[in-house]
């Protein structure tokens, strides 16, 4: 299925280098750019994409406004948020606004890639360097399940306790260095606990589990 995007980006380069970048994936198609928040309102209007790959500092109004406009219109498109914004206030704003996906733009471009499928598909996707925001302020922006530690650990009873720690340590958003740093453990052994994590939590990677993590309030 193709997947329909509008690129919301003013900078001319980057806007070029994606381009560049999806024109290696049949699935994936830019139908229309964007250089400011009002004109990605006018052309989602015009266009109905599927995705709005949506930069937060655009020269006239903010991406996230933009993003509220845009969805208050048509809830049927997905934003995925692509910035250099690395802070809790945007982060949470982007979210209350109902972006589906808030992307650091030093992403690799397979992870890119896999991000816009999945949203495409109803996932929501955090990049690992903004789950510790949520965690630490998380006011319903991701909606908690309210479930006690014990109710998660019943759910997930196939968790053993050093998973357990691990994935705390995911939601924290350490790498697997920094794991196996703080539980004294070797890499590769970190690694593994976040494979077996991944695979027992059915989510697709560490950012989803730590999601998943949030959702139903083990942490």
């Amino acid at each position: 299925m193709q997947i329909r995007i509008l690129l919301t980006e003013d900078q001319k380069l980057t806007r070029i280098g994606l381009k560049a970048l999806f024109n290696d994936y049949s699935d994936i198609e830019i139908i229309s750019e964007a250089t400011n928040g009002k004109e990605a309102i006018e052309k989602s209007r015009l266009t109905k994409p599927d995705i709005i790959l949506m930069d937060i500092g655009l020269p006239d109004i903010s991406g996230i406004s933009a993003t509220k406009k845009i969805l208050e219109e048509n809830n049927n498109i997905k934003v995925i948020m692509l910035t250099s914004h690395v802070n809790d206030i945007d982060v949470i704003a982007a979210l209350e606004a109902g972006a589906n996906a808030y992307i650091i733009k030093d992403i690799p471009t397979d992870i890119l890639i896999n991000v816009i499928r999945m949203v495409r598909n109803g996932a929501m996707c955090l990049d690992p360097q903004v789950v510790p925001f949520l965690r630490d302020k998380n006011n319903g922006v991701i909606p908690q399940r309210q479930l006690s530690k014990s109710v998660f650990k019943e759910k997930h009873s196939n968790l053993t306790q050093r998973e357990y720690e691990v994935l705390k340590l995911i939601v924290d958003g350490q790498s697997n260095n920094d794991i196996a740093k703080t539980l004294t453990i070797s890499e590769h052994t970190a690694k593994a606990h976040v494979c077996n994590i991944i695979q027992k939590l059915l989510v697709d990677d560490r950012t989803q589990a730590a999601v998943k993590a949030l959702k139903e309030g083990l942490v």
